[in-house]
């Protein structure tokens, strides 16, 4: 049975401590975590405003990291998504995969990012360094492109 944690909150988080309860479960040979940082886009960005709806982001991430849990033998799966204004070099999303072999742990782990950054229930506004609230943000043809591999 993989243990699967799922959580979207506006504060930070702690990737030590989250890669230290994962390090706990048995079997765990393999720990690969990625961690999304919010970005100045060239120096044209000053924050990002994520916005989701509370119920729904998690249960749709929670149905996908069950989805990787069947595809791979995983000990452990943590997705953690932040909401709300995210500065320039702040973290927005940890997923961290353990399972007994790094080759499982690491398809997982792209698997799940590239659901999160395609098709997860977030909508991002840019907000720019000029102090203009920018449009909604989509998902690019790279994204989308990665995520096909999946299906």
């Amino acid at each position: 049975m993989t243990a699967i944690a799922v959580r979207v909150e506006a504060g930070p988080f702690d990737v030590a401590a989250e890669i230290a309860r994962l390090k706990q479960l048995d079997q765990v040979g393999a720990l690969v975590t990625f961690t999304g940082v919010c970005r100045d886009e060239g120096g044209r960005l000053a924050a990002l405003e994520l916005e989701h709806y509370p119920g729904m982001a998690e249960a749709e991430i929670l149905r996908i990291a069950r989805e990787a849990a069947a595809r791979w033998p995983l000990a452990g799966i943590t997705v953690v998504h932040r909401h709300g204004r995210i500065a320039v070099g702040d973290d927005i999303v940890l997923v961290a995969t353990a399972s007994s072999h790094r080759e499982a742990a690491f398809a997982a782990a792209n698997f799940l990012m590239d659901y999160l950054k395609t098709s997860a229930p977030f909508w991002k506004k840019e907000h720019t360094t000029a102090g203009e609230a920018g449009g909604w943000a989509a998902a690019s043809d790279d994204d989308d492109e990665a995520a096909e591999r999946w299906r």
